[in-house]
């Protein structure tokens, strides 16, 4: 093969490329229906009601989503662990699933920008265990999930066994068996399931640390896509959509919902 001709077939190649990767959202219409990875098991946020259906804050601005395209929707639950993988296979077109946005997962996904969330990490534990400091989860079995980037800080900073499992189902199954000590979990999650009648005689004792913001995401390549996303993102801070979604499902406003919707309207 000639310089001429090589040059030629990587020209070739790269539109082909772009134009793979620029037709998803016509793709999406020409099927006449978004596929949206959310969690199934993460309460308020995105979680199974008794019929089966994936419903919460997240499911519901994913419709947002849908809406503004004009198509139907079809949500797949994810866990930490898969997600992403999820949009790398093509398994789904949008992710919106608690993630925390981290630089090494901007690698792997694309995270359109302003964040939509935020949310920092904390506890969940019995409160007749009288944990006061996270120094106190030393050398104590605690429950986390596959995938989670706290379990590592929770287990290098300050000596926790971390005993991961890969739904929060199995890890408040355990939590309630007296398997664990604590289950370390998004402060967002700890203080819906608190509340809840149950969960009574449990606290989130500690203080939160390491709060982080949340980034939906498309799969690389997809500008189009994130550009739009971009836009609704920032739509749904101006007009109070995520605040309006909070009182729709129980959740105090966050002070960072409060202040991207001050810094955009």
């Amino acid at each position: 093969m000639n310089l001429k001709t090589l040059a030629t077939t990587l020209v070739v190649s790269a539109l082909s490329i772009s134009a793979a990767s620029a037709d998803i959202l016509d793709t999406i219409k020409e099927r006449g229906k978004l596929i949206v990875g959310t969690k199934a098991d993460y309460k308020p946020y995105g979680f199974l009601d008794t019929s089966g259906a994936i419903i919460g804050i997240e499911p519901d601005l994913a419709r947002d989503v849908a809406e503004k395209l004009g198509v139907e929707i079809e949500f797949v639950p994810v866990v930490s662990s898969n997600r992403m993988q999820f949009l790398e296979q093509g398994k789904i077109d949008l992710m919106i699933a608690t993630m925390t946005d981290k630089p090494d997962r901007r690698e792997i996904v694309l995270i359109p920008d302003p964040n939509y969330y935020s949310s920092g990490t904390n506890i969940l534990a019995l409160k007749s265990l009288g944990l006061k400091e996270w120094e106190d989860l030393r050398g104590k079995p605690v429950c986390g999930i596959q995938g989670a980037f706290y379990n590592k800080a929770t287990s290098q900073n300050y000596g926790a066994e971390i005993v991961a499992f890969k739904g929060t189902a199995e890890a408040y199954s355990a939590l309630k068996g007296g398997n664990c000590a604590a289950f370390v979990y998004d402060d967002s999650a700890i203080v819906a399931k608190a509340a809840e009648p149950e969960w009574a005689e449990y606290e989130m004792p500690l203080q939160t640390i390491d709060d982080a913001p949340w980034g939906l995401a498309v799969a690389l390549g997809e500008d189009n896509f994130a550009q739009l996303m971009s836009d609704m993102i920032i739509d749904w801070h101006k007009t109070g959509r995520i605040l309006e979604l909070e009182t729709k499902w129980g959740v105090t406003n966050t002070p960072f919902a409060q202040a991207m919707h001050d810094k955009y309207k």
